[in-house]
């Protein structure tokens, strides 16, 4: 699988499912379990690298603007909700957190930015096809720590500062 078929599957699903990610999620499964093992293990190598490349402070910083706060977990499930979104608005996003502001369409703070289901798709689609938990992918894994220099979240003169576009339309 190509990054371009990655990509396909992606939008489809969050198409299909009206932008609500755990109907994206499902229709995601459904997908990859149309597909060979060894697919679904290149699916899940693509979504990892990118969950990963995303494990940056700046992407943090957004988040917790568009969330109102973002814990672990919550970052966690917010990068794969991003992937969720699409390239553009992945890749636009790593290049750039605060135009998010722009490249977000309608956000509810209470139901947009948890991908969290997201991040199981393949996993649960290899084991549905195998019978057995997916192995290891054989990538590197995220660093210990995000990616670039720590922002004070609690601070937010220096959030508004930093994201200017996205603290207008989601906190002004």
């Amino acid at each position: 699988m190509d990054e371009t078929e990655f990509w396909e599957l992606i939008d489809t699903s969050r198409e299909g499912a009206g932008g609500d990610a755990e109907e994206q999620a499902d229709l995601l499964v459904d997908r990859l379990l149309q597909l060979e093992p060894d697919l679904v293990l290149d699916f899940a190598r693509h979504f990892e690298a990118r969950y990963n490349r995303a494990y940056r402070w700046d992407l943090w910083g957004a988040a917790w603007v568009l969330l109102g706060g973002a814990s672990d977990d919550a970052f966690d499930f917010f990068r794969c909700w991003l992937i969720g979104q699409g390239r553009e608005v992945f890749e636009g996003g790593l290049h750039d957190p605060d135009a998010l502001a722009d490249l977000l369409g309608e956000f509810d703070e209470e139901i947009d930015g948890d991908g969290e289901e997201l991040g199981y798709a393949a996993d649960e689609a290899y084991e549905q096809l195998t019978g057995t938990v997916a192995p290891e992918l054989g990538i590197a894994p995220a660093p210990a720590e995000p990616e670039g220099t720590s922002i004070d979240f609690e601070n937010e003169a220096v959030l508004a500062e930093r994201y200017p576009k996205l603290w207008d339309r989601f906190k002004g």
